[in-house]
Protein backbone atom coordinates (compact mmCIF):
# COMPACT_ATOMS: atom_id res chain seq x y z
CA UNK A 1 0.00 0.00 0.00
CA UNK A 2 0.63 3.52 -0.91
CA UNK A 3 2.13 5.83 2.28
CA UNK A 4 -1.40 7.54 1.94
CA UNK A 5 -2.93 4.20 2.94
CA UNK A 6 -4.29 3.84 -0.44
CA UNK A 7 -3.75 0.21 -2.52
CA UNK A 8 -1.75 0.92 -5.93
CA UNK A 9 -2.03 -0.89 -8.91
CA UNK A 10 0.90 -2.96 -7.83
CA UNK A 11 -0.62 -4.30 -4.90
CA UNK A 12 -3.86 -5.18 -7.44
CA UNK A 13 -1.36 -6.69 -10.01
CA UNK A 14 0.17 -8.62 -6.74
CA UNK A 15 -3.70 -9.77 -5.52
CA UNK A 16 -4.76 -10.98 -8.69
CA UNK A 17 -1.44 -13.16 -9.57
CA UNK A 18 -1.87 -14.79 -6.22
CA UNK A 19 -5.63 -15.91 -7.25
CA UNK A 20 -4.65 -16.91 -10.34
CA UNK A 21 -1.69 -19.52 -9.08
CA UNK A 22 -4.27 -20.46 -6.71
CA UNK A 23 -6.37 -21.38 -9.14
CA UNK A 24 -3.73 -22.95 -11.25
CA UNK A 25 -2.67 -25.13 -8.78
CA UNK A 26 -5.96 -25.96 -7.54
CA UNK A 27 -6.84 -27.27 -11.15
CA UNK A 28 -3.79 -28.67 -11.34
CA UNK A 29 -4.15 -30.82 -8.00
CA UNK A 30 -7.75 -31.72 -9.77
CA UNK A 31 -6.27 -33.20 -12.92
CA UNK A 32 -3.91 -34.86 -11.35
CA UNK A 33 -6.56 -36.64 -8.69
CA UNK A 34 -8.88 -37.43 -11.75
CA UNK A 35 -5.64 -38.93 -13.88
CA UNK A 36 -5.01 -40.85 -10.67
CA UNK A 37 -8.85 -42.43 -10.41
CA UNK A 38 -8.78 -42.90 -14.03
CA UNK A 39 -5.55 -44.87 -13.73
CA UNK A 40 -7.00 -46.62 -10.51
CA UNK A 41 -10.03 -47.50 -12.69
CA UNK A 42 -8.26 -48.56 -15.39
CA UNK A 43 -5.99 -50.96 -13.23
CA UNK A 44 -8.76 -52.27 -11.30
CA UNK A 45 -10.55 -53.48 -14.81
CA UNK A 46 -7.12 -55.12 -16.13
CA UNK A 47 -6.69 -57.52 -13.35
CA UNK A 48 -10.72 -58.23 -12.24
CA UNK A 49 -11.22 -61.73 -12.62
CA UNK A 50 -14.52 -63.48 -13.28
CA UNK A 51 -16.29 -63.39 -9.72
CA UNK A 52 -16.37 -66.96 -7.98
CA UNK A 53 -20.37 -67.23 -8.03
CA UNK A 54 -20.92 -65.39 -11.05
CA UNK A 55 -23.62 -68.18 -12.38
CA UNK A 56 -25.70 -67.18 -9.94
CA UNK A 57 -25.46 -63.57 -10.40
CA UNK A 58 -25.99 -63.86 -13.75
CA UNK A 59 -28.99 -65.86 -13.44
CA UNK A 60 -30.09 -63.46 -11.43
CA UNK A 61 -29.77 -60.04 -13.74
CA UNK A 62 -31.24 -62.51 -16.51
CA UNK A 63 -34.19 -63.19 -14.34
CA UNK A 64 -34.74 -59.49 -13.54
CA UNK A 65 -34.60 -58.57 -17.28
CA UNK A 66 -36.55 -61.04 -18.06
CA UNK A 67 -38.98 -60.32 -15.99
CA UNK A 68 -38.76 -56.66 -16.87
CA UNK A 69 -39.93 -57.42 -20.71
CA UNK A 70 -36.24 -57.45 -21.58
CA UNK A 71 -34.29 -59.49 -23.77
CA UNK A 72 -31.36 -57.88 -23.42
CA UNK A 73 -28.81 -57.12 -20.64
CA UNK A 74 -26.03 -54.66 -20.23
CA UNK A 75 -23.23 -56.97 -18.30
CA UNK A 76 -20.07 -54.41 -18.72
CA UNK A 77 -19.33 -50.66 -19.71
CA UNK A 78 -16.07 -49.40 -19.94
CA UNK A 79 -14.31 -46.83 -21.30
CA UNK A 80 -13.68 -47.41 -25.19
CA UNK A 81 -10.37 -46.96 -24.61
CA UNK A 82 -9.69 -49.68 -23.34
CA UNK A 83 -9.70 -51.77 -26.32
CA UNK A 84 -6.79 -52.35 -27.98
CA UNK A 85 -7.89 -50.46 -30.86
CA UNK A 86 -10.06 -47.61 -28.44
CA UNK A 87 -13.02 -49.33 -29.75
CA UNK A 88 -12.44 -48.71 -33.52
CA UNK A 89 -13.93 -52.61 -34.39
CA UNK A 90 -16.86 -52.19 -32.12
CA UNK A 91 -17.64 -49.00 -33.84
CA UNK A 92 -17.66 -50.15 -36.85
CA UNK A 93 -19.27 -53.27 -36.15
CA UNK A 94 -16.24 -55.80 -36.92
CA UNK A 95 -16.89 -59.21 -37.14
CA UNK A 96 -13.00 -59.07 -34.64
CA UNK A 97 -14.23 -56.85 -32.34
CA UNK A 98 -14.01 -59.51 -29.66
CA UNK A 99 -10.46 -59.77 -30.67
CA UNK A 100 -9.87 -55.68 -29.42
CA UNK A 101 -11.16 -56.87 -25.98
CA UNK A 102 -8.60 -56.67 -22.85
CA UNK A 103 -8.52 -57.38 -19.09
CA UNK A 104 -12.04 -58.17 -17.68
CA UNK A 105 -13.85 -57.71 -21.05
CA UNK A 106 -11.86 -60.19 -22.40
CA UNK A 107 -12.31 -62.69 -19.90
CA UNK A 108 -16.06 -61.86 -19.32
CA UNK A 109 -15.95 -62.47 -23.24
CA UNK A 110 -14.20 -65.65 -22.82
CA UNK A 111 -17.01 -66.55 -19.88
CA UNK A 112 -19.87 -65.95 -22.05
CA UNK A 113 -18.12 -68.44 -25.20
CA UNK A 114 -17.22 -70.93 -22.97
CA UNK A 115 -20.42 -71.12 -20.18
CA UNK A 116 -23.27 -69.11 -22.03
CA UNK A 117 -22.89 -69.18 -25.96
CA UNK A 118 -24.05 -72.96 -25.76
CA UNK A 119 -27.44 -72.51 -24.19
CA UNK A 120 -28.26 -69.99 -26.84
CA UNK A 121 -27.32 -66.36 -25.64
CA UNK A 122 -25.52 -63.77 -28.18
CA UNK A 123 -23.28 -61.16 -26.94
CA UNK A 124 -22.86 -58.22 -28.67
CA UNK A 125 -21.09 -54.59 -28.02
CA UNK A 126 -21.63 -50.96 -29.25
CA UNK A 127 -20.65 -47.45 -28.60
CA UNK A 128 -22.26 -45.98 -26.11
CA UNK A 129 -21.29 -42.70 -26.26
CA UNK A 130 -19.47 -40.12 -28.59
CA UNK A 131 -17.91 -37.53 -26.63
CA UNK A 132 -16.23 -34.74 -28.71
CA UNK A 133 -17.55 -37.10 -31.01
CA UNK A 134 -15.24 -39.59 -30.41
CA UNK A 135 -16.03 -43.54 -29.13
CA UNK A 136 -16.58 -43.01 -25.39
CA UNK A 137 -17.89 -46.47 -23.55
CA UNK A 138 -18.72 -49.84 -24.81
CA UNK A 139 -21.40 -51.80 -23.64
CA UNK A 140 -21.34 -55.60 -24.04
CA UNK A 141 -24.58 -57.08 -23.95
CA UNK A 142 -26.25 -60.56 -23.46
CA UNK A 143 -29.11 -61.13 -25.83
CA UNK A 144 -31.58 -63.96 -25.90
Amino acid sequence: MSAEGFITPKDLNVIASDKANKEIDRDQTLRQKREEEAHNLYTAFMSRTIHPDVHERVNAALRTAAEQGKSELMVIQFSSDWCTDSGRAVNNGEANWPNTLDGFAKRAYEYWDQNLKQHGFKVRARILNYPGGKPGDVGIFLSW
